[in-house]
């Protein structure tokens, strides 16, 4: 059985050198430590060839933007979907990078170059509007949080979030205070959802024992144990007479 023949980087280079070819393009190879660059008229485009998309080949493409606009990076077509999330966060870096991207469809006679990627100026205002619901959200979970109770990296650990926070809260208020009404929980600082936490009940920490009144289960005194940082600073905020200092 014939011996596939190892995939290298030289092999990128034909296809390319004929895309850039038929555009009316000049392409020479090896010029000055840039793996191509292709010439027309006063327009310099230079192209960096890699086996894989990594961090080097991004470090390497972003020097050449020192000699010009024009720069691709250029690899095999994965062989995955380029459809996946992934991959479509790679190619938001390159956009950002202000780089282009090639891939080369391989192996032989049929291989074919293909830009994907135009070096463009990333629009960061436009990508920010975009994105003006996300940050909005991160602003809104900080606000909602009295400090920092994760560490940042943690894998399969439970996460403190504002609304697990609140629920904590609303228990700490009942287990030291007694049967409340939304309102009541509210006037203490409990916030505008207090009355969608109590209903969803979502932990199963709260029980409504008469038409809005209610109070923490023996399940919420047991688990709101599990937080004992965040349990003391709000059994702290409680004063003796039930005001919150």
């Amino acid at each position: 059985m014939k011996e596939k023949k190892k995939l290298q980087e030289v092999d990128l280079y034909r296809p390319i050198q004929r895309y850039f070819s038929r555009e009316g393009y000049e392409v020479y190879g090896e010029v000055r430590d840039c793996d191509m660059v292709a010439v027309k008229e006063d327009e310099l485009v230079i192209v960096e060839l890699k086996l894989t998309l990594s961090v080097d080949l991004l470090i390497q493409a972003a020097k050449r933007q020192k000699l010009t606009d024009q720069v691709y990076i250029a690899i095999p077509r994965p062989k995955g979907r380029l459809n996946s999330k992934q991959w479509k966060d790679k190619c938001h870096l390159v956009k950002r990078l202000e780089l282009g991207l090639i891939v080369v469809s391989l192996p032989g006679n049929t291989s074919k170059a293909e830009i994907l990627i135009h070096p463009t100026p990333f629009v960061g205002k436009k990508a920010a509007g975009r994105n003006k619901m996300k940050r909005e959200a991160i602003l809104k979970e900080i606000s909602g949080r009295s400090a920092d109770f994760n560490v940042g990296g943690s894998t399969r650990t439970k996460i403190m979030t504002a609304y697990k926070e609140n629920c904590i809260q609303i228990a700490c208020f009942l287990d030291k205070m007694g049967p409340l009404s939304p309102k009541a929980l509210k006037d203490l600082g409990a916030g505008d959802k207090v009355p969608s936490i109590l209903t969803k009940n979502y932990y199963g920490w709260f029980e409504r024992i008469k038409r809005g009144t209610y109070i923490i289960t023996d399940k919420g005194k047991l688990e709101m144990q599990e937080h004992q940082e965040l349990v003391k600073y709000y059994f702290d905020k409680i004063g003796d007479g039930g005001e919150i200092i």
